[in-house]
C-alpha cells in the first residue's frame, strides 16, 4: 500500500530514492564478496544523507527519529545491508542531536559540527558474546589511569566498523566508591590501540561486514565517558538516547527488506498472469497487512518519542517494553512474510540466481538482533503483570553524561 506523507517526509524520501538504484545493482556482488559497500557510503555522502540527522544549524538535514524511519526504510529496500550499517551511523546522531537541543552541550555541538561538515561517520559497538544487549553490564573492562582509563576486551557484531570514523561502546568500571559500573564511552577507531578482525561470514546481511573489535591498552579521558550507569540496573537515559532509538531502526530496516520481497514477488505474480487467482490474493493480502502494522507501530513510536510523552509517562521498564515490541513486531512479521511468499513463490523462492533467495536470508537476521523474542517477552509479560526486571538507576546515579540528559527512576 502506498504511503500518505507530507511534503517534507517526501523530500527526505527522494534523497533515498537517487541512491537506491546504484545500491540495488552493487546489493548482489557485495552479498556474494562479502564485502563492505563502500560506494554506497559514498553515494549516501553526495546525497546528503549522512548528514540527515544532525540539526541544521549545525550543518545537516535536521530529521526527526519518523522521517529517519521512512529514509532507512527505502534504503532497506534497495540493500537491507546497507541501511542496516547506515542505520548505526544516522540513528546515534539523531539522538545526539535530539539531546544537543536539550541541552546545548558543547562536546556534543562540537561532534555534531564534524558531521555536519562529513567528517564524521559513526558506529554503535556494544555487543560481546554472554552479555545481555541491554546494557546491563560489559565483559570488557575499564580501569583508571591518570586522566581517564584504559580500556580492553573484544566486541562482536561490530556493524559499521568497517567505515567508522568513531565509535560508542561500553566497558565495565570497578568504581572504588561508587561500585560496579557501566561506562558508554566515545572512541577514535583511527587509534592504534583499537583493531578490526575479521570474523564476518554469515547467513544474511552480510555486507555490513559486523566485524569483531578489539581494544587493546585503549586510552579514553574522561571527558569521553558519555554515560555511566549502575551495573545490572535499567537506566532512563540508555532508555532515551539508545533504545528508543535503535529498536525502530532496527524495525524499519527489517520493513523495508520485507517490502523489497513483496514488491518483487508481486512482479513475478503479475508476469505469471496470477493476478486473479485468489490464493494468491489471500497470500498478498496477508502480506500487505503485515507490512502496514509495521508502519503503523513505526509511525506511533516515533510519534510517542519526539513528543517526549514516551520517556515522560512510562516507567523505565515499560519504555523498554513498549520499544522491545517496536523491534520484534517489526523483525517477526519481516520474517512472516517471507513465509508468506514462499507459497507464492514455490520453487523459484529457493533459487540462487533470483533476487528473493538474498532477502529471505537478510531478513532472518533481524530475529537475532537486540532486543530478542525471549527478552522481549520477559520485559513485555512482566511488566503488564507489574513484575520488575531489574532494579532501576535513579537520578543520583548518573555519572558523567555528553550524549544523554541524565539518568531518571
Amino acid at each position: 500500500m502506498r504511503q500518505c506523507l507530507n511534503e517534507r517526509q517526501r523530500g527526505f524520501l527522494s534523497l533515498a530514492e537517487k541512491v537506491a538504484p546504484a545500491l540495488t545493482e552493487r546489493a548482489v556482488k557485495n552479498d556474494r564478496d562479502n564485502v563492505f559497500p563502500y560506494d554506497n557510503y559514498a553515494d549516501l555522502r553526495a546525497a546528503g544523507l549522512m548528514r540527515l540527522t544532525v540539526p541544521e544549524t549545525l550543518g545537516g538535514l535536521g530529521a526527526e527519529q519518523g522521517e529517519m524511519l521512512l529514509v532507512l526504510e527505502r534504503l532497506a529496500q534497495a540493500d537491507g545491508a546497507t541501511a542496516l550499517a547506515y542505520a548505526m551511523h544516522a540513528a546515534p546522531l539523531g539522538s545526539w542531536a535530539a539531546v544537543w537541543r536539550q541541552t546545548g552541550n558543547p562536546m556534543l555541538e562540537h561532534v555534531l559540527g564534524i558531521a555536519g561538515r562529513d567528517g564524521l561517520v559513526l558506529a554503535a559497538i556494544s555487543s560481546e558474546i554472554g552479555v545481555s544487549n541491554l546494557f546491563l553490564d560489559a565483559r570488557t573492562k575499564a580501569e583508571r589511569v591518570p586522566g581517564g582509563f584504559l580500556i580492553n576486551g573484544r566486541k562482536n557484531f561490530a556493524t559499521n566498523s568497517a567505515v567508522a570514523t568513531h565509535c560508542a561502546t561500553t566497558a565495565h568500571y570497578d568504581d572504588p566508591e561508587l561500585g560496579p559500573r557501566l561506562f558508554v564511552v566515545f572512541v577514535d577507531m583511527s587509534d592504534p590501540a583499537v583493531t578490526v578482525h575479521q570474523t564476518w561470514d554469515t547467513l544474511g546481511m552480510r555486507a555490513t561486514q559486523s566485524n569483531d573489535v578489539v581494544f587493546e591498552d585503549l586510552f579514553v579521558p574522561e571527558q569521553a565517558v558519555v554515560q555511566s550507569v549502575p551495573i545490572g540496573h535499567f537506566d532512563a537515559g540508555i532508555l532515551e538516547t539508545i533504545i528508543c532509538w535503535q529498536a525502530p531502526s532496527f524495525g524499519a530496516v527489517y520493513t523495508g527488506v520485507a517490502a523489497a520481497g513483496l514488491e518483487w514477488v508481486i512482479d513475478v505474480v503479475r508476469r505469471r498472469g496470477l493476478t486473479r487467482d485468489t490464493r494468491v490474493q489471500d497470500a498478498i493480502a496477508d502480506c500487505e497487512i503485515l507490512l502496514e502494522i509495521n508502519r503503523s507501530v513505526l509511525h506511533r513510536h516515533a510519534e510517542e518519542f519526539v513528543s517526549r510523552r514516551l520517556v515522560e509517562q512510562l516507567g523505565v521498564q515499560e519504555g523498554l517494553a513498549r520499544c522491545a515490541f517496536v523491534k520484534n513486531t517489526c523483525t517477526n512479521n519481516a520474517v512472516a512474510i517471507y513465509r508468506r511468499l514462499v507459497d507464492v513463490l514455490g520453487g523459484a523462492a529457493y533459487t540462487r540466481t533470483q533476487p528473493f533467495e538474498r532477502l529471505w536470508r537478510d531478513v532472518q537476521a533481524g530475529l537475532i538482533m537486540p532486543i530478542s523474542n525471549l527478552m522481549a517477552n520477559e520485559l513485555i509479560g512482566a511488566t503488564a503483570l507489574g513484575v520488575s526486571v531489574r532494579p532501576v538507576a535513579g537520578a543520583d546515579a548518573a555519572g558523567p553524561a555528553l550524549a544523554t540528559t541524565g539518568s531518571a527512576g
